[in-house]
């Protein structure tokens, strides 16, 4: 192991944890700048990053348990690297525990806290004794509790899930967020079989295991993946990275060869490209240059010639696309419980107050996007969560103020698809399917 990956994981939690970096564009870019590292030293730092964001609940109620000093207490280096160091301990076989409490103990010191060096060893150690000794909540005196501390999730999100879905569902979408999932990645539909073939036996030639998607034929499950950008195929645009319920929003769509295609909130690009494979043009839209250069980006990896990109904050009209778009995306700024599993930090930092804010975003980009949707045309509106006030509530809504009525898909009867993961092999994803019926048969 490389002398410095532990200190850069304590680097990245700081950053994360106490000047709210998002963890999943912080480790894309610091792998990226190591890129040169041996793949073992990579995934030791992706995996204990994650798992410390992904498991920090669950860390912290352990640490509470050992330490005199509350978490919240303790000074921020030394608060983060215990977190990383219990997690080395309870879920990372393959390193030693005394190397997890050694390496922590030459990190306090080398850091600045020699004088707390004693502490964090004690404590440590402690743990490693007793591990197997934890008191956990138990499941039936604090069924609460206990779901929250297991599963490393926010008391109050437990509790709005379990009033929302119920347990067993609830228990499902807890245990399926903590599962390893492998990179989901959508194939350009113009490859004919000799090239998929050929891309197939190269994936396999690097180690990675490609499996095609329980869902969609286009779509493969990538295992053993370090590096998306290093795989055979990306460079040349062979595929993108995207998961299965993003997929399934331009299924759902219906689009026609000849249709214009408006994409208000596009960034990072997936479902632009998808839908760009099936309709005549589309125009990709986000609100920063930043977002937009990254669609760019993609478009040109992908060899599409019929869209255009534009920075344009979809909350201000266009009077010039007032009845223009056949089809309409509107994959909204959302709560993202959908994809907590990919993103880790979102638990530990969102409020229920948040989740009100971002729906109040939502009314206002749909109070003005519906118009650019022609008589008859269809809009998708689709989230990346879990939570019905984001979902099911805003379409009974929207539907309620404007000339609109949702319309059956695949997968759908009612139009509106909730994918959950522990139940759906895809992230938590909300699809619903709608229809301008003002000027147009009803």
């Amino acid at each position: 192991m490389k002398e410095n990956t532990r200190e850069l994981v304590l680097n990245m939690l700081l950053a994360i944890t106490e000047e709210n970096e998002f963890s999943h564009i912080l480790i894309r870019d610091v792998l990226n700048k190591y890129n040169y590292w041996e793949s073992k030293d990579k995934n030791f730092v992706k995996r204990l990053t994650e798992g410390t964001l992904e498991r920090m609940i669950q860390i912290d109620y352990v640490l509470n348990k050992f330490s005199k000093v509350p978490v919240n207490k303790m000074k921020s280096l030394i608060r983060n690297l215990l977190r990383m160091s219990v997690y080395q301990i309870l879920f990372m076989d393959g390193v030693p525990d005394s190397a997890a409490c050694n390496e922590a103990v030459k990190l306090a010191g080398k850091r600045g806290f020699r004088n707390l060096q004693g502490y964090v060893n004690g404590v440590l150690r402690n743990i490693v004794r007793q591990k197997e000794e934890i008191g956990w909540p138990d499941k039936k005196r604090e069924p609460l509790r206990y779901l929250s501390v297991l599963y490393s999730m926010p008391e109050w999100l437990v509790q709005k899930w379990l009033d929302e879905l119920g347990k067993e569902t609830t228990e499902s979408i807890l245990a399926g967020m903590l599962s390893i999932r492998p990179v989901t990645v959508r194939l350009r539909s113009d490859l004919n079989e000799e090239q998929v073939e050929n891309w197939l036996k190269e994936l396999e030639a690097t180690g990675v295991k490609a499996e095609v998607h329980p869902y969609l034929s286009y779509a493969y499950e990538l295992h053993n993946v370090s590096g998306v950008q290093n795989l055979p195929g990306f460079s040349d645009g062979i595929f993108m990275v995207q998961d299965v319920s993003s997929m399934l929003v331009t299924e759902a769509a219906g689009i026609k060869p000849g249709d214009f295609l408006l994409d208000v909130c596009a960034a990072p690009g997936g479902k632009t490209l998808h839908s760009a494979e099936r309709a005549a043009k589309v125009q990709a839209r986000d609100l920063s240059v930043s977002k937009t250069d990254y669609i760019r980006e993609n478009v040109a990896r992908m060899k599409a010639g019929n869209v255009e990109v534009e920075e344009h904050d979809a909350r201000i009209k266009d009077k010039t696309m007032i009845g223009k778009a056949d089809v309409l995306f509107a994959d909204l700024p959302c709560s993202g419980l959908g994809i907590i599993g990919k993103k880790r930090d979102i638990k530990n930092k969102i409020t229920a107050a948040d989740l009100e804010t971002v729906a109040e975003l939502q009314r206002e980009i749909l109070s003005v996007v519906w118009e650019y949707v022609k008589p008859g045309g269809t809009l998708i509106y689709s989230t990346c969560t879990i939570n019905r006030t984001e979902n099911e509530e805003m379409m009974e809504w929207f539907t309620g103020q404007f000339p609109f009525q949702t319309e059956a898909f695949e997968r759908a009867p009612g139009g509106m698809l909730q994918l959950l993961p522990g139940k759906d092999p895809t992230d938590g994803f909300f699809i619903c399917r709608l229809r301008r019926i003002d000027g147009a048969d009803s």
